[in-house]
């Protein structure tokens, strides 16, 4: 009986921090950003150098381990040993359930230096978009609107 509820909990937790990916690419817009004016410059790019964007670290997948880990935990022993062993799932799971939301959200980012038509250099972090490539020389756009830039062919 334990092992379809564990099962279920986990798939739960998995699905809930898919869930929890943002849009990092340079075509992903958050609703706020939506119909907002943004302000555009053009540059050319100078280097780009591959990088990681580490995954989001919100309470969702710690809680989400740890009352995994503690209904797994529960079902160790009897009586006081279950309570026991119930707090030290849900401590183990808590840690593994951060650490795997972590891991899951976790991207292939790329670095653009952009030297932009008013002569500064910038360089721009987004996630790796699969059917979008960028090549040194380039002339590019930049997008910013709210603080948020992006760039874009």
């Amino acid at each position: 009986m334990r092992k379809p509820l564990l099962l279920t909990c986990f798939t739960a937790v998995l699905l809930g921090l898919a869930g929890c990916q943002s849009g990092l690419t340079g075509d992903s817009y958050s609703r706020d950003e939506a119909r907002t004016v943004q302000s555009v410059r053009l540059g050319t790019i100078e280097s780009l150098r591959p990088v990681k964007i580490e995954g989001s670290k919100t309470p969702i997948g710690a809680g989400a381990g740890a009352i995994v880990g503690g209904v797994a935990g529960s079902g160790v022993g009897g009586g006081r040993g279950s309570a026991v062993a119930a707090v030290i799932g849900a401590v183990a799971g808590g840690l593994l359930g951060a650490a795997s939301e972590e891991g899951f959200t976790r991207t292939q980012g790329v670095e653009i230096t952009v030297r932009e038509d008013d002569g500064s250099l910038r360089a721009y972090v987004q996630a790796v978009e699969p059917n979008e490539v960028f090549r040194v020389g380039e002339r590019v756009r930049i997008l910013t609107v709210s603080g948020t830039s992006r760039v874009a062919h």
